[in-house]
């Protein structure tokens, strides 16, 4: 996903681009062309790119661990 806010009138307004995966240049490319029209004076600001692994196992965030989880602080 690539994010960023314009502002219309006074009011910033959020604004968010998807791309399929795999498609990180074009994501990359819109970020490019996104942060040369805020250089240019356009009110163009928070540009950003972000993703999600497909592969992680867990859910997102600080999860407990298993009841079975034993960790031990090793001093040398």
């Amino acid at each position: 996903m690539v994010y960023w806010s314009e502002t219309i009138d006074d009011a910033i307004a959020p604004r968010c681009a998807s791309f399929p995966a795999g498609a990180m240049a074009e994501a990359l490319s819109l970020t490019e062309i996104l942060r040369r029209r805020q250089s240019r004076g356009e009110p163009i600001c928070f540009v950003t790119l972000c993703s999600e692994n497909p592969n992680s196992v867990g859910p997102a965030g600080v999860a407990d661990p298993p009841a079975d989880y034993a960790w031990k602080k090793r001093r040398p």
